[in-house]
């Protein structure tokens, strides 16, 4: 299959390199890098042309939007608009909309997994979009991740995955907290991990993603809070729950409160660049116990 993949940053590079390591023909473009290993065009509208499926991961709404305008004309009728990026749910549909109007059809799928999920093919997608566009799509995200979910119309898949990141947001300050607390208790780490993830407080953030350092399955903690997750992305994805609960009218108090607690990790004490889950030194050196 010839594929289109417009943006090759730290997510998009890889994805695309798993593409081609299945024997796609790829070629791909982004304004500001040029892997050696991927072929790439001169613009947008360039790589799209003779594509069966364009492939965007980028930054926001307004990126989408603009490089959707660009590359829709360049497209075959009948080809495909597969958009991996994570936005707000209302330029999802504006973009599917557009891919409609330009006889093309349209999957809004942001993915979970990460840079590492990228790089290994083991990203998990949430799927909007018809079953048809779906099912075109469905043997690409079999190479790209190893799950994929079709959750509804056009806009589905960037509300599930806003409702799963205010959901990992938040477990994840509170399984912070729970270690800041426990330090402060003189309770070792470790043993609270063994009674934790073996018990009522089991969560994602523990068991799989143990923020404190030597502590249960290697993570980012591990690697001086290297991001697997970068703490600014994880910003980004609260602030869009929080527009689309206010935009709804729904009551998301927690995923308020993460909101805040990220956004002062990120804007004032300048963090964003930390995995999400170095929230613990910070709540911990906040505590008074200076612990890493």
């Amino acid at each position: 299959m010839k594929i289109a993949f417009i943006g090759l940053g730290n997510m998009g590079a890889p994805m695309a390199r798993c593409l081609i390591a299945a024997g796609h023909e790829v070629v791909g473009f982004d304004p500001a890098t040029t892997p050696d290993d991927i072929p790439c065009a001169d613009s947008a509208a360039q790589a799209v042309t003779s594509a069966e499926v364009a492939i965007t991961m980028l930054p926001n709404g307004d990126i989408l939007r603009a490089v959707a305008d660009e590359i829709h004309p360049a497209m075959d009728r009948g080809a495909l608009h597969l958009d991996c990026s994570t936005v707000d749910v209302q330029s999802a549909r504006d973009v599917a909309e557009a891919a409609e109007k330009a006889g093309l059809m349209a999957v809004d799928a942001p993915v979970s997994g990460g840079i590492g999920g990228a790089t290994n093919g083991t990203l998990t997608f949430m799927a909007g979009g018809t079953q048809d566009a779906f099912t075109k799509v469905a043997p690409l995200f079999d190479i790209m991740g190893q799950k994929a979910v079709h959750c509804g119309d056009s806009g589905a898949g960037q509300a599930a995955k806003i409702c799963n990141n205010m959901i990992l947001g938040a477990t994840m300050i509170a399984t912070c907290e729970a270690f800041a607390l426990a330090d402060r208790l003189g309770l070792e780490r470790q043993k609270m991990f063994d009674v934790v993830s073996t018990s009522s407080g089991y969560s994602w953030s523990m068991n799989a993603y143990c923020p404190a350092p030597g502590v249960g399955p290697e993570s980012p903690a591990d690697n001086n809070y290297a991001p697997g997750f970068a703490a600014a992305l994880m910003l980004k994805d609260l602030k869009l729950s929080q527009q689309a609960a206010q935009a709804v009218g729904a009551n998301t108090p927690m995923g308020a409160q993460a909101m805040e607690i990220y956004n002062e990790f990120v804007e004032t004490y300048g963090k964003g660049g930390l995995d999400f889950s170095a929230i613990l030194p910070h709540l911990a050196t906040e505590g008074g116990t200076g612990a890493a």
